[in-house]
């Protein structure tokens, strides 16, 4: 239980970053000549939209003005900002909308170049170089200028990231399946692919010392394990325990992913003794007991990265850095959760249900020890018995269920991450990033996370990716390229049983 100074001195804090933010937008209004209200929108659309684009998005300059041409007055950039800021939800989809679709790419004068791409292919390399040049250039969506315009001013980079996540959301909701929607989205992540490469990005370890609005954000943030309180906050940046973030000088205070990492002897197996466990809060640390560096969460804070490559790096900076503090160190591994897998098992359930051949995905004598555990009759009765079973967490306390059921949903889990795909990569999210990295998927731990969100989300199994460094290249290349996945005996016994015992 947080005491009351703190929740005051939280809220307290939390006031005065709000504050502090809203006083760097500030700027933008004195900055602009001529400040203009805007109005929520009223029937038949935004108000002053089509002026405002008009103004604020220049003309693509001719190929030969390109370099000469000067760049619009930053008051564009800013009264754009304002303007779009100041909209809801569907006001903010009219706009984007029209923006991709009114002020994207001229088609007109592309095509033409391309009919002198083809004219040229007999000329001299010269010519058909500065054809193919021009052509480029005029692939360049007009927003373009003015996105790299905005990323110039301040706040404009985080404008634009928080710009795409509303993209994202249009894409994602289908509101809006137009295509010059996604190639607004295209545009945005190339930009933001470059802006946020690795040799731009500072790695940076948080302490109980770090400012308080970082520790605040790392905390809300957290999309793994919810952080319960200042003591658990507390417990996962001190002894035993690192926490690093990627930030950029363009966000400044704000983390981009964060990863925390737990120090131990052994690779563990559950994630009860990482977030639950404050013995060793006051404790100096031993190096004698620190063999291994578990990845138990890593959290992308912004969804306007999306897709841009910030986990893998991150990765690979921190293990470089615990290597350079612990030079003995050789275990490197995740605890990783399995979102979707008891989802996954529900609906083949449902299915089995309504096609009344569930006795394919448990062996009889599993079936005969589940109507016996649950009390229900062969057929429909025990596979719906088995699913109410799983919808909740109640089993999770009974050693009979647990027996029970280990043995069926441990190689059911196996299969889920080892053999669902899509498009030949792996089904489940986690997996892929983890395989993608060149990790082996090395261990099912059962009981692993028995919180009613581990319970909820994948039968409270976790599972470990183990990184062998000099095999890391090796493996991402085989995943990437030929889909295949590296595994340890462990995984592909559990994936054998799976084959043997179940059908899908």
């Amino acid at each position: 239980m947080i005491s009351h100074p703190v929740i005051w001195a939280f809220r307290s804090s939390a006031r005065c970053w709000k504050h502090r933010t809203l006083l760097r937008i500030a700027p933008w209004a004195s900055d602009v000549s001529g400040w203009r209200c805007y109005s929520s929108p009223i029937r038949g659309g935004v108000t002053g939209m089509d002026e405002i684009l008009a103004r604020v998005v220049a003309p693509l300059p001719t190929y030969e003005t390109r370099d000469k041409s000067p760049p619009p007055p930053e008051s564009n950039s800013l009264e754009f900002m304002l303007f779009y800021s100041s909209l809801n939800k569907e006001s903010k989809v009219d706009v984007l909308t029209k923006l991709s679709r009114d002020f994207g790419v001229d088609h007109k004068s592309v095509s033409e170049f391309a009919l002198k791409l083809l004219d040229t292919q007999l000329r001299d390399l010269a010519t058909i170089l500065q054809v193919e040049d021009r052509l480029r250039y005029n692939l360049t969506p007009r927003y373009k200028q003015l996105l790299n315009h905005i990323s110039r001013v301040e706040g404009g980079v985080k404008f634009l990231v928080d710009l795409r996540a509303d993209v994202l959301e249009i894409i994602a909701s289908k509101g809006n399946d137009s295509p010059h929607i996604r190639e607004l989205n295209g545009t945005l992540k190339s930009l933001l692919s470059e802006w946020f490469s690795v040799g731009l990005l500072r790695l940076e370890r948080i302490t109980w010392q770090s400012p308080c609005e970082i520790l605040q954000k790392i905390s809300q943030y957290e999309a793994v394990h919810p952080v319960r309180n200042w003591t658990d906050l507390k417990r996962r940046v001190g002894p035993y325990r690192r926490c690093y973030a990627f930030t950029h000088a363009a966000m400044p205070g704000e983390p981009l992913v964060v990863l925390h990492v737990a120090l131990t002897e052994d690779i563990s197996d559950n994630i009860q003794s990482i977030v639950r466990e404050f013995a060793t809060l006051e404790s100096e640390e031993d190096v004698n007991k620190i063999n291994a560096a578990i990845f138990y969460s890593i959290s992308s804070t912004q969804a306007g990265l999306q897709g841009v490559e910030l986990g893998n790096y991150l990765i690979k900076r921190v293990v470089r850095k615990l290597q350079s503090e612990f030079p003995h160190m050789s275990q490197f591994s995740s605890l990783s959760p399995i979102p979707g897998f008891s989802a996954w098992l529900q609906g083949h359930l449902s299915q089995y249900k309504k096609e009344s051949r569930g006795f394919d995905l448990l062996s009889e004598q599993e079936w005969k020890e589940v109507e016996q555990a649950t009390d229900s009759s062969p057929g429909v009765p025990a596979i719906e018995a088995l699913r109410k079973l799983i919808s909740t967490s109640e089993w999770v306390h009974s050693e009979r269920l647990s027996r029970v059921l280990e043995p069926a949903l441990m190689r059911l889990c196996a299969w889920y991450l080892y053999g669902e795909k899509r498009r030949g990569y792996a089904l489940n999210p986690v997996a892929n990033f983890h395989l993608q990295n060149g990790a082996t998927m090395w261990r099912l731990n059962w009981h692993a996370d028995t919180s009613p969100r581990g319970v909820a989300n994948s039968c409270g199994i976790m599972v470990n990716y183990r990184y062998f460094l000099n095999e890391t290249s090796t493996n991402s290349a085989l995943y990437l390229q030929n889909k295949s996945i590296t595994a340890s005996e462990q995984v592909l016994g559990l994936v054998s049983q799976f084959q043997k015992n179940s059908k899908l």
